[in-house]
């Protein structure tokens, strides 16, 4: 029956819902006009969270999917630099008063590509415009293997809270068929420099269903990563669209893992971090219990954005930089995706934002109920239609898929809850699917990376 359920649903290219509705229902309709609109009506009582896209690196690796560019010289990224600078203060510009800042997070490419001066005028430039305190909480992403000691020292100096490092694999024949050598050596190191610089939390980025990887390669990658005792793991399983990005097809499709050999990776893979000691978040976090997503979730507060699961309570987020996603109350924008286009747009003295997402009061409610199937495998689907003003009805009623998923026992409904069963929690993304207006009512399928 598992294998079943395996081959009938794990074949389907869904949304990792990291976002209700997912990119690919943003439209220009929402424009540059738009965001200036929502930024003037964000709530100056009520904290915000940053995020700065760095899209960069020195080298590309086969499996990404990030939007990303590989440069050898600086000047593209002097460049680039000049013009994030001028977003921030575009942005700052229309808010009423510098906005409380809860988190600030810088993802890439590889944000530490720029050097640590770089780095510090950046984080300067954002203290400058916006309200951080000393409860605010800074993350950024590591490429370990270009980590330098004044890089480690600079995170150090603007006390970076939580670093998270690329793992991936330290399968030398996986590391080979996917362009990414990085030795075991080479990710201690690093994670010891963070140590010393004061870095208190450090995540490791694992994935499987890559070229020639094996169940047991999985479990001595992870075996590896323990003995560095990371306070948090993200586990991804890689999406192969070389349709969508063409260095994926440097990658032979021939050597990747069919969906169940990828099935059992990664419950190989959780067993192992569970065993550890790590508490299983969501379909794709671990972390140690007394970290902040542990917590989160034991308390029902466990929350889902487009870094994954966090406990980033803030329902305003402020993207910088190209393809950056915000979220304010009135819905999502997304800045042009090149970074060329992205400077000649901010270069112009406007918005980079090139589509998005205004956000209707359904949308609000099933955002909320695919969030907390997403974070705790179940939703009190009456209590939260209430909540937003909805009769559960227009989430039950004629819903075929969720009956079907009933009906092949991946789920029980009972008194309007719907909860998945405990060892079928990895279809989580069908159930959540259930629930996706815009994938029920089109006929498009969604690309694994959305």
């Amino acid at each position: 029956m598992q294998s079943a359920l395996v081959v009938k649903y794990g074949e389907e290219r869904l949304p990792r819902y990291t976002s209700y509705p997912t990119t690919p229902c943003f439209s220009p309709r929402v424009d540059a006009s738009t965001y200036d609109d929502w930024l003037t009506a964000i709530p100056t009582e009520k904290a915000a969270s940053l995020y700065v896209h760095i899209p960069f690196c020195h080298s590309m690796c086969w499996y990404c999917g990030c939007h990303t560019k590989v440069t050898r010289g600086d000047q593209p990224i002097l460049t680039y630099l000049q013009m994030l600078q001028e977003e921030m203060c575009l942005v700052s510009a229309k808010t009423k008063t510098p906005l409380n800042i809860d988190q600030l997070h810088f993802g890439g490419g590889t944000p530490t590509i720029i050097g640590p001066e770089k780095l510090l005028g950046l984080i300067g430039l954002l203290k400058a415009n916006f309200d951080f305190t000393g409860s605010s909480q800074l993350a950024l992403e590591i490429d370990p293997r270009t980590l330098e000691e004044e890089m480690a020292a600079a995170l150090g100096e603007a006390e970076v809270h939580r670093a998270s490092i690329g793992v991936q694999t330290f399968d030398p024949v996986v590391q080979k068929a996917i362009n990414r050598a990085q030795s075991e050596e080479q990710t201690m190191e690093a994670v010891s420099r963070l140590r010393q610089a004061g870095v208190v939390s450090i995540n490791f980025d694992l994935i499987y269903g890559l070229p020639h990887q094996t169940v047991d390669s999985c479990i001595e990658t992870t075996r590896i990563a323990i003995e560095m005792r990371p306070e948090r793991f993200a586990v991804f399983g890689y999406a192969h669209v070389p349709s969508f990005k063409k260095h994926q097809l440097l990658i032979n499709e021939g050597a990747l893992p069919n969906t169940e050999s990828r099935v059992a990776q990664a419950e190989a893979i959780a067993e192992y971090l569970i065993a550890a000691g790590y508490r299983r978040i969501g379909i794709d976090h671990f972390a140690l219990p007394e970290d902040s997503l542990a917590v989160a979730q034991a308390n029902g507060q466990l929350r889902r954005n487009f870094q994954g699961y966090t406990s980033d309570p803030c329902e305003t987020l402020i993207g910088f930089g190209a393809s950056a996603i915000g979220r304010m109350a009135g819905g999502y924008v997304q800045n042009e995706a090149l970074p060329g286009h992205y400077a000649q747009r901010i270069a112009s003295g406007n918005f980079a934002v090139m589509k998005g997402h205004r956000l209707s009061d359904e949308d609000r409610l099933r955002a909320s109920v695919i969030e907390r199937l997403m974070c705790d495998f179940q939703a009190d689907i009456p209590a939260l239609a209430a909540e937003h003003g909805f009769d559960p009805g227009i989430l039950l009623d004629h819903n075929d898929r969720l009956t079907m998923l009933e009906r092949d026992g991946v789920l029980e409904k009972a008194g309007g809850i719907v909860r998945l069963r405990k060892k079928k929690q990895f279809l989580i993304r069908a159930v959540a699917s259930a629930f996706d207006s815009y994938l029920l009512q089109s006929a498009r399928t969604y690309s694994k990376t959305a």
